[in-house]
């Protein structure tokens, strides 16, 4: 069975983990939480990040026994499907700690070839992104709309996202910052939460280096199917993680990766 043709299967599993998502993560935001820290430099996690991905995962094990499971926060897990679940119980744990609405949930499917569907929930606001092979689209208990990306050709008229202003090494910084100079408006710290707003089509480009691919799977489903570019900084595929080039338009991401390239 084609994916395209199964979206109708996929579709209440994915929003029952999101579901799930929200009702565990909004029992700790903006309230008192112990803060680990993953290393030495500050990687921080929390009893939220890991019952979340606990209670996402108690649900695939009763709906989705054949697929495996990705996540952030405990050991993969095989499957007999073909279908792997890639799950980022709170990305942005950095703002989460900070009281911010800018973290969300990330929710990917993926098979041999890719992403093939991606939620990226933001529980404390109620938006829910959705891309899958029949489209994009944003949701809030009041309100719908599809999605699609805007079409900036030009890096002069763009907005550019990053997470860090640092972006990863000396050497990832001084590229995205070469691009970031050419562009109109840069800003950052909103993890997935940019990635999201780019299928919206508010902003233009997100940039970004050392990431996992529970990072990326799903903002790469959503923004494929809200009509955007996801790849690696050298145009090859990006749900390996590592550094991301997301852009609205095929001008704009020829654009940024000559800068890249230096």
């Amino acid at each position: 069975m084609s994916f395209a043709a199964d979206v109708a299967a996929i579709r209440p599993v994915a929003h029952a983990l999101a579901d799930a998502a929200r009702t565990t993560t909004l029992r700790h935001f903006r309230l008192p939480i112990d803060v680990e820290s993953k290393g030495t430099a500050f990687d921080p996690v929390t009893v939220a990040d890991r019952e979340t991905e606990a209670a996402m995962r108690d649900l695939l094990a009763r709906l989705r026994p054949g697929d495996a499971i990705l996540g952030e926060e405990a050991a993969p897990k095989s499957g007999t499907s073909g279908l792997t679940w890639v799950l980022d119980p709170i990305d942005g744990t950095r703002g989460f700690v900070s009281g911010t609405p800018t973290w969300g949930v990330l929710i990917g499917l993926m098979d041999e070839a890719g992403p093939i569907y991606g939620i990226v929930d933001q529980p404390f606001t109620g938006e829910r992104f959705e891309g899958s092979a029949e489209g994009a689209v944003w949701t809030r208990p009041d309100a719908r709309r599809d999605l699609r990306v805007r079409g900036t050709t030009m890096l002069a008229e763009a907005t550019i996202f990053t997470t860090f202003p640092e972006v990863g090494t000396t050497e990832e910084g001084a590229a995205f910052h070469r691009v970031a100079r050419a562009c109109r408006l840069t800003r950052y710290g909103m993890d997935c939460y940019a990635y999201a707003l780019l299928a919206a089509g508010h902003v233009d480009l997100v940039i970004e280096a050392g990431l996992h691919p529970y990072d990326i799977v799903a903002p790469i489903a959503l923004i494929e199917a809200a009509g955007g570019i996801v790849t690696d900084w050298t145009g090859g595929p990006a749900h390996g993680g590592g550094r991301v080039l997301a852009a609205a338009t095929p001008e704009l991401h020829e654009a940024a990766m000559r800068l890249l390239d230096g």
